[in-house]
């Protein structure tokens, strides 16, 4: 039996549950209620940590606790305990730049400018990691990123971050039950718009 890592970016603490910046926590939260996985708090890895099984793979769900740009050295802390390689890690978070509602895949790759994906690269010294990427964007003109992002979902986007967040979820498992091209796949398809008539 394989064991997978699958951790959620995000800041801890009840100002930040419901914001954009929180995408990943809000996706390993469903995931973990979905295979009957129970949180529990972990401080020896700055994190909490739930565990158990998706496609006869053990599965460790991680919010890591250390705030979003040090996210890394929380993980780092998990993958060097159960000696998992960063190739058996998947990260889920928010992206500006994906509209909000759609996700993307990516088996690695850089930071992207996302400061707790950074944190990820420089901690593990590997961009060799699995993302999912939820999107929360666009940045509305005249915005403040940082305002923005750690802003909460207004009533009128509820509909979409819902679906965003399934997709994610979705995502997810796909990757670990199916592999990374199936997931791509599935994903990361831009759909085109119909040619006028």
């Amino acid at each position: 039996m394989a064991t997978w890592v699958l951790a959620g970016l995000g800041n801890p603490g009840q100002e930040y549950a419901r914001t954009r910046h929180n995408a990943g926590f809000m996706v390993v939260e469903s995931i973990a209620s979905d295979i009957g996985a129970e949180w529990k708090l972990e401080t020896r890895f700055e994190a909490r940590v739930a565990e158990g099984r998706l496609g006869g793979d053990r599965l460790i769900l991680v919010e890591p606790l250390t705030y979003m740009n040090l996210s890394g050295r929380a993980v780092q802390k998990v993958l060097g305990y159960h000696k998992v390689t960063p190739e058996r890690l998947l990260v889920v978070y928010d992206d500006l730049a994906i509209p909000l509602g759609d996700v993307r895949v990516r088996a690695t790759g850089s930071a992207g400018g996302h400061n707790g994906i950074s944190s990820m690269i420089q901690c593990l010294a590997s961009q060799a990691f699995g993302r999912v990427r939820v999107g929360i964007g666009p940045l509305p003109s005249g915005r403040r990123m940082n305002d923005f992002v750690l802003g909460a979902f207004t009533t009128t986007e509820r509909d979409d971050l819902a679906r965003g967040l399934d997709q994610a979820a979705h995502a997810c498992r796909t990757i670990l039950e199916r592999g990374f091209d199936a997931a791509m796949q599935d994903f990361n398809r831009t759909v085109k718009p119909a040619n006028p008539a």
